[in-house]
């Protein structure tokens, strides 16, 4: 009998002990399991909140009901997932922008390169004497322009011929040295800022944003590509190879007046320009250098003239990709020189071709930084 009585109480023993190790689990589980859960919750949800935030750092200096800072912000979650239906591959990723008037100012009291060559014919001492009566008209129809804000029909080609001409025989060191000495120059209208120092800081941001995903950007301009160059190095942060422009003529420094075909380059040569203007690069032109140049058709495009549409059209038209075009409007006349006549038709240009337009009054919370003013 006491055999017996001791076997049920050893059993016992061992079904008490099971017991109690399975209520400690069970108690583990409980506790721990939604700490476990809580801890890989939160990191999720932070990877996304840091997300949106980088988002919205990236276009921190447009306003919150900036059509452009939405639409872009989308259209880069849609082209760079990978598996979306909107996927871009990174070969792909191409945007071309506008210079003047698009990334920076072109209305004090008009466009960088117009303002150069004014300085170059009428103002430089080491060259107004030489200038030409060609040279010398040309400056006399761009004061005007200055004047009026209206630009003349058929000045674009003369200007470019000018400029050609007036900077004729210098190597490409020297013209990009008087460029940016030039761009050194205080600007006329605003307190606290250069030449140089005109590019608008929201769009420079927009150019940060789709470098970071990926995007390779040129700027397509109808300013002289030298002249181009010389003002956006250093501040639009693209590779000179991808800064694309109106052309003139390049030859050797000891070539003379013998054809480029006949002539080769020496090693005791230098690089200058020939005197030639070759091509002004605006509306179809601006198409035909992105093919030529670039070589793939850009997914992305922004501009803000009539110059502009044809490359925002080509952007738009039968893209394999998603694709977007973009068009400033120059609506503030506060802190910029805006014309509400020209902005708002270009408002209307954008409805009826599919563009978002960008205001320059209401989606930028500031134009070229706190410190510079209007005088």
């Amino acid at each position: 009998m006491e055999e017996q009585t001791k076997k049920p109480a050893k059993t016992w023993q061992i079904v008490s002990g099971v017991l109690a190790i399975a209520i400690v689990v069970m108690t583990c589980l409980y506790f721990f399991a939604p700490l476990s859960k809580q801890a890989a919750e939160p990191q999720t949800t932070a990877a996304q909140s840091a997300d949106k935030e980088t988002d919205a750092d990236a276009l921190s200096l447009w306003t919150q009901s900036a059509p452009l800072k939405k639409e872009l912000v989308e259209y880069m979650k849609a082209i760079t997932t990978e598996g979306s239906k909107d996927f871009i591959p990174v070969e792909n990723r191409i945007a071309v922008f506008d210079m003047d008037g698009t990334l920076c100012c072109e209305t004090d009291p008009g466009y960088f390169d117009h303002k150069l060559l004014y300085h170059r014919v009428m103002e430089d001492p080491g060259y107004k004497d030489k200038a030409s009566e060609a040279e010398k008209e040309t400056a006399a129809i761009i004061k005007t322009y200055f004047e009026s804000g209206e630009y003349p029909e058929g000045l674009d080609i003369k200007h470019g011929t000018a400029v050609a001409t007036a900077f004729k025989g210098m190597t490409i060191g020297e013209f990009d040295k008087y460029v940016k000495d030039y761009r050194n120059q205080p600007m006329e209208g605003y307190n606290n800022m250069t030449n140089g120092e005109a590019f608008y800081r929201p769009m420079l941001q927009v150019i940060d944003f789709l470098q970071a995903n990926d995007f390779k950007v040129y700027i397509v301009s109808g300013t002289d590509r030298l002249i181009t160059r010389g003002l956006a190095e250093g501040t639009v942060n693209i590779p000179l190879s991808q800064m694309i422009g109106s052309d003139e003529s390049l030859v050797a420094s000891n070539q003379g007046k013998e054809d480029s075909l006949d002539y080769t380059y020496s090693k005791e040569d230098e690089v200058i320009t020939g005197g030639e203007f070759l091509i002004k690069n605006l509306k179809m032109n601006k198409v035909a250098v992105i093919q030529q140049e670039i070589g793939v058709q850009p997914v992305l495009s922004f501009g803000n003239s009539s110059g502009d549409a044809a490359m925002a059209n080509f952007v738009l038209d039968e893209n394999p990709y998603k694709s977007a075009a973009f068009m400033l409007c120059c609506d503030d006349t506060e802190r910029e020189n805006g014309n509400p006549e020209k902005a708002e038709k270009m408002r209307k240009t954008c409805e009826e071709n599919g563009y978002t337009a960008i205001s320059m009054k209401n989606d930028w919370t500031t134009i070229y930084g706190e410190n510079v003013t209007k005088k």
